[in-house]
């Protein structure tokens, strides 16, 4: 069960299952606003308030964002690596620019 105000785990998994090809326009933008909702919950809402699954559905989460924003810091590093390179192969050097 859920918390009040808060998507039980069973919804979630539901929402994640489901390929987006299979979802209406509405239906995705739905869980976009109450997937940001829930986690807006999940941050103000104090552990101690918090339902075991509840926590155990926050920490998951926390850990998938964190994941994501370190694949974005990867994938924006190897692009600065990428661009880098095709300077240096084009001339487009700061020292070639000075």
């Amino acid at each position: 069960m859920s918390d009040i105000g808060r998507k039980g785990l069973g919804e979630q998994a539901s929402e994640k299952v489901t390929p987006q090809s299979q979802k209406s326009t509405f239906q995705a933008a739905s869980e976009n606003v109450t997937g940001a909702g829930d986690k807006i919950m999940g941050a103000v809402q104090p552990s101690g308030d918090k339902s075991t699954t509840q926590k155990v559905g926050d920490s998951t989460r926390s850990n998938a964002d964190d994941a994501q924003s370190e694949g974005k810091g990867i994938l924006g590093s190897a692009k600065d690596t990428l661009s880098s390179a095709a300077d240096t192969v084009t001339g487009k050097t700061n020292e070639a620019t000075s």
